[in-house]
């Protein structure tokens, strides 16, 4: 467990749990203050010209450069374009910026470029921007990627952590934690039976289909870092709710299960990089899922839980044995570089 005073950086702080919070809490939000970006959401929400954009950017470090399913490239596209779509804005154009590693092979350098763009047609983004450095040999690991990104938001589309509602429905688009343990599966040399491909994967156009028949969705988030679990605690705390799971709804796979439990971890709180939770009022839950379940990166989808008045700000699951346990936001990273 890191250490939560430490004087120096801590792999805990780049976890998305609470030290990652008070980084930026006490460091970066006090120098950077505004208005926009006290929001901390997903992506900055602006006007400029009489439009309304969404503008993110992300830096990726996974370790290894490539695992079943994807690539640091693949993650680099998804991961920008899945930002841009929880405010409910379409991608148009990234950025991207290569650091690179002397001495490593230009091969593998090409490759993870080739699987970026596949990646950016596949999103419908174009990648428009870019800049290359390189670090001495020793300061690096091999290749890191940033991309930021912009995207246009429809007229009357208000989505945001801060408007959940006690009454509200909780969605999540399909199995989770499936990330982190194809990840961990190639890092660790683990075996379950089954290869375990990541799901990482471009949300936007699952995003679109949602609101083409539920334009009035209150929140959605992509869990990725921390897991569904910071992704929920989150969003209770920024609207004031609680948040009540029903743990034999929550969708793992037994692959994934068997992973978890092999390494100690929980799935909540294990990486997601091509699904989403989302947050709706009941009146449009029944029409949402059934949308969902139309797109490929939503035929899973299931309610999982509600929101409520009692306990606000705090997450809990109710289990199988009918009692209740809090699900609160870790302090560190189960699973480090894992985007």
């Amino acid at each position: 467990m890191p250490l939560r005073d430490s004087p120096t950086v801590v792999m805990g702080h780049g976890g998305g749990g609470q030290m990652s919070a008070e980084l930026v809490e006490h460091i970066f939000v006090p120098a950077f203050a505004n208005t926009v970006l006290s929001g901390l959401a997903d992506s900055a929400v602006v006007s400029l010209g009489g439009a309304k954009l969404a503008f993110s950017t992300d830096s990726f470090v996974v370790r290894p450069l490539f695992f079943p399913g994807g690539s640091i490239g693949d993650l680099a596209v998804n991961g920008t374009v899945n930002d841009l779509a929880m405010s409910g804005a379409q991608a148009a154009y990234l950025s991207c910026g290569f650091i690179l590693e002397e001495g490593t092979e230009l091969q593998v350098v090409g490759e993870i470029a080739q699987r970026l763009g596949r990646a950016a047609k596949r999103a419908g983004v174009s990648v428009l921007t870019g800049d290359t450095k390189v670090v001495d040999a020793g300061h690096g690991d091999g290749v890191f990627v940033n991309t930021a990104g912009i995207g246009l938001i429809p007229d009357g589309i208000d989505i945001r952590p801060q408007r959940a509602q006690p009454g509200d429905v909780v969605i999540v688009s399909g199995a989770i934690a499936v990330h982190g343990i194809a990840i961990m599966s190639v890092r660790e040399g683990l075996e379950f039976g089954i290869e375990i491909q990541s799901d990482c994967a471009p949300l936007n156009g699952l995003v679109q289909t949602m609101l083409a028949v539920a334009p009035d969705v209150h929140v959605l988030r992509d869990p990725t870092r921390g897991g569904l679990a910071t992704s929920l605690n989150e969003i209770a705390q920024a609207s004031g709710v609680g948040i009540e799971l029903t743990e034999r709804l929550l969708p793992v796979p037994e692959a994934v299960a068997n992973g978890c439990s092999v390494l100690g971890l929980d799935p909540l709180y294990v990486a997601n990089e091509g699904k989403l939770v989302a947050i709706v009022a009941p009146s449009d839950a029944d029409a949402t899922l059934a949308a969902m379940r139309t797109h490929p990166y939503g035929a899973e989808a299931v309610a999982i839980g509600t929101c409520v008045e009692a306990h606000a700000g705090m997450v809990v699951t109710r289990t199988g044995l009918g009692g209740t346990r809090v699900v609160d936001t870790p302090i560190g990273e189960q699973l480090p570089r894992i985007c």
